[in-house]
Order: structure tokens, then sequence, then C-alpha cells
């Protein structure tokens, strides 16, 4: 009976709420059934309403997905802190960020699946009824650590939850373990999607051995400045108070990650500009743009752009340590990263192909609506997940006695 009380509270939570609460979950339920009719059309026409093609054949929702498995895997950037460096500034808002991982794992699911084309052609990919490949398959390991890390992140919170739901302390030596677990596997599902990319000798423009570790540095800018946001709204909206260390702390953490992205990133630019050879061409086409093809172009310089932009202002300590700058700097660095990470990461792997083909790709309206369904999805879930955690770590949520 415990587990019913606790899911039928749980549900009260998440319907109940004020004008506010209800008016932002109605936008993001219509922005779904939007996205939920662009997918329908999708599956009745196929992948053919979509901008890919035979030469880009992954497009904005791949693009979204790398981008986002960086966000869920920035999770470990509040919970290595918190609990194995016990860090007494970021337990509050180490929930949150296990929500935005819940979320962003969802996401990365939904954009898989919408990827596919029939969700039904992922029936192979089940343990016991399909054949994974393992371990040859680095798809099949991408597979395992998203599951592993979605249900660790489902896992923890919700004995976290629950034990504080039923008035009790949660039992150290049951979560401490998969906690340490989390840190790892956070880590490990950013490098197996870096090295599904980098394995690829086929497509020069990701296969580089700075793949990895420019994951990881965009992860650890973008995520938290995310998160940054997000706690801030909590902040901002409920009674939930935030620590202004565990801020500072957060901000940091983004200055930092931020600023080794942009070495990095020059880097890249440098080997393949210093002494460009044929399969500098990608690097070419996405920068400056190939044989009079220069669709992504204004992307890319935007987003180097922004990144500087945000990143200097990060790295000016009077700046960073004031709201009013600290929150336009870090969703300037989010978008910055997502068009970085995105279009500006899968897109030019393929252009030119191996023939030396050039075929520019434009994200259609069924794309773009799904692609918005998915996002209102995820937050979405988000929210629900605040809306139940948030009472709960107040105490104004319990299991009724008698």
């Amino acid at each position: 009976m415990g587990f019913a009380h606790f899911f039928r509270d749980a549900l009260g939570a998440v319907v109940s709420g004020g004008w506010r609460y209800h008016a932002w979950m109605s936008v993001l339920t219509l922005v779904m059934v939007i996205g939920g009719y662009a997918y329908w059309v999708q599956l009745q026409e196929g992948l053919a309403v979509t901008g890919m093609n035979d030469h880009v054949s992954w497009g904005l929702y791949i693009s979204n997905f790398t981008f986002l498995v960086g966000l869920a895997a920035a999770a470990v950037m509040l919970v290595m802190p918190a609990y194995v460096l016990h860090d007494v500034e970021f337990t509050k808002a180490v929930l949150i960020g296990e929500g935005v991982a819940v979320a962003a794992l969802c996401m990365c699911l939904g954009f898989v699946v919408v990827d596919l084309g029939n969700p039904l052609a992922s029936w192979h990919l089940v343990p016991g009824i399909g054949h994974l490949n393992f371990p040859a398959s680095l798809l099949t390991w991408d597979i395992i650590v998203l599951n592993g890390y979605l249900a660790l992140n489902l896992l923890i919170p919700f004995y976290l939850l629950y034990t504080r739901y039923c008035g009790k302390t949660p039992k150290k030596g049951l979560y401490m373990p998969l906690m340490y677990v989390s840190v790892g596997w956070a880590v490990a599902i950013h490098m197996v999607t870096a090295f599904l990319l980098a394995g690829l000798p086929a497509r020069p423009f990701w296969n580089s051995s700075l793949m990895g570790p420019r994951f990881l540095a965009s992860a650890f800018a973008g995520g938290p400045a995310f998160m940054i946001l997000a706690l801030g709204l909590v902040d901002a909206l409920t009674s939930y108070s935030i620590s202004k260390n565990a801020f500072r702390k957060l901000a940091m953490i983004v200055t930092v990650a931020a600023q080794v992205n942009l070495i990095m990133l020059a880097s890249e630019i440098f080997k393949e500009f210093y002494w460009p050879t044929h399969h500098s061409q990608s690097a070419r086409y996405l920068f400056f743009g190939l044989h009079g093809h220069d669709a992504l172009v204004p992307w890319i310089w935007t987003a180097i752009t922004m990144n500087v932009v945000a990143t200097l202002v990060l790295t000016i300590h009077p700046l960073r340590r004031r709201r009013t700058m600290l929150y336009p700097a870090c969703f300037v660095l989010f978008v910055a990263i997502w068009i970085e990470k995105g279009m500006g990461l899968i897109i030019p792997g393929f252009i030119p192909s191996p023939l030396g083909e050039i075929v520019d790709y434009a994200p259609t309206w069924v794309e773009i609506a799904v692609t918005m369904g998915i996002w209102a999805a995820g937050l979405a879930i988000f929210t629900a997940l605040v809306r139940v955690a948030i009472p709960i770590e107040l105490g104004r949520l319990r299991r009724p006695t008698g």
C-alpha cells in the first residue's frame, strides 16, 4: 500500500498548482500535440518528408540526440560534489540535476525512435528477442549505457524520495554504491556516443581522437549552464531555496569547461586549416562553404561568437557573480553549444560524401515540429519530477499515518 499512496500523492502534486503552472503545462501539451501530428505525417509518408536523404542520413534528430546525451551526463557535476565529495552546498540541488538527466535521457530515446522512421524497426534491439551484436557494435554499447544510466537516475531519486515520503532516513549503504556507479556511467554515455562517431574512418570530420574529450568539455559547459537556469527558476518561483554558493560553484564549473571547450575548438580549427588536406573539406564546408554551398556557415559562426562572448562574461568574476549577467550568459552558452554540437557536428560529417558529392541539408517543418514536441515532452517530464520532489524535500508531502 505504501507505493500506492506514494504514486497517488505524486500524481496529485503533478496535476495541482497555480495558473502559471497550468499555463506552462498547457503550452507544452499544445506543442506535444503539434509534434505528435507531425510524427503521424512522418509515419504515413516515411522519412521522405524530412530533409534527410541518401547522402545526409542523420539530421536534426540525431543532432539533438548527441547534444542531449551531454545534458544528461552533466548531472554528474551535481552528484559528485554532493554525494562523493560531501559538499553540502549541492545537496538541495542534486535532485533537480537528476530530474534534468531523466528528462534528457527520455528525449534522447525519443529522438532515436523518430529517427528510425518506423518504431517497429527497433524490435531487434530488445534483448532476448533480437540480436544486439554485443560487444562488436558500438550502437549496442550506446543502447546499454543510455538505458542503464536512465535506470540509475530513476532508481536513486525514487529511493531517496520514497524513504523521505515515508518519514525515514535513506540508508547510505543502499544508494551510495549506485551513486558511485552513476558517476562513471555518466562519463561512459558520452564517451561511447563520441566513439560512435570517431570510429568511422570514412568520415574524417568525426575521425578524431579529440572527439571524446570535446564531448565531455561541451557537456560539462552546456549541461551545468542549463542547470543554473533551472535552479534559478526553482529558487525564484518556489520556496525551495538553493544556496548562493551552489550557484557560484556551478558557475565556476561552467566557466572552466567553456574555456577548455574553446581551446579544443581552436585545436581542431588549427588541425584542419593550418595545412589543409582532402580530409579538411567537411571543415571547410562548415566554416567557409565549399563550391558555393554554405548553408551552415552562418550557423557555426553565430555559435562561435555566442560561445566566445558567453565565456568572456563568465570568466570575468564580477560579472559571473551577478545573476543578471550569469543567467543570460548561461542561456547564450547553452544555445551556442546546441548549435555547435548539433548541426555543427553531425551534418558536416556527411558533406561531401565519400564520392565527393555535396548535398545541402535543411530540416523540414515535420522535423522541426517533431523536435519541438520531444523537447516539450522532456520539459514536461522535468517539470512533473520537480513538482513531486520539492514538496517531499520540504516535508510537505508525507505518507498519511494511521
